[in-house]
């Protein structure tokens, strides 16, 4: 069994992040999606649309997606990498590089063309 482990906010959940979840699962036969906490949004200096409640819904109601755990904190991935024995950390190519120095295989997946989550946030009303 091969372990994919990635990361997200998924608030304004779209296509493109299902695709980047698809291409994911791809990469292994278990696929463990870890989805910000409110609180660790804060540290980032994000604001939500949606709570961490309803996000986690979201994605766990995909049916690729194996296992969705809560992330807290930047340094929670190599510990997660270590307790559920990731194989492989894929993220979005906007992060190309960072997460080089992880204790697995690192991937960096394109993004889908003409989505984004900034351009659904600037269309949207603000709370």
């Amino acid at each position: 069994m091969t372990t994919v482990l990635t990361y997200g906010t998924f608030d304004t959940l779209h296509y493109g992040h299902i695709e980047l979840l698809k291409r994911a699962k791809e990469l292994g036969s278990f696929l463990i999606v870890g989805v910000s906490t409110d609180e660790f949004n804060s540290v980032k200096g994000k604001t939500s649309n949606f709570c961490y409640e309803k996000r986690r819904e979201w994605v766990e109601s995909i049916t690729f997606v194996d296992l969705v755990i809560p992330e807290y904190s930047w340094a929670q991935k190599e510990v997660d990498i270590h307790n559920y024995n990731v194989d492989v950390f894929t993220i979005g190519d906007d992060w190309s590089g960072t997460f080089d120095y992880l204790p697995c295989n690192v991937f960096y997946l394109p993004r889908t063309n003409a989505i984004s989550s900034t351009a659904i946030r600037n269309i949207l009303p603000h709370k």
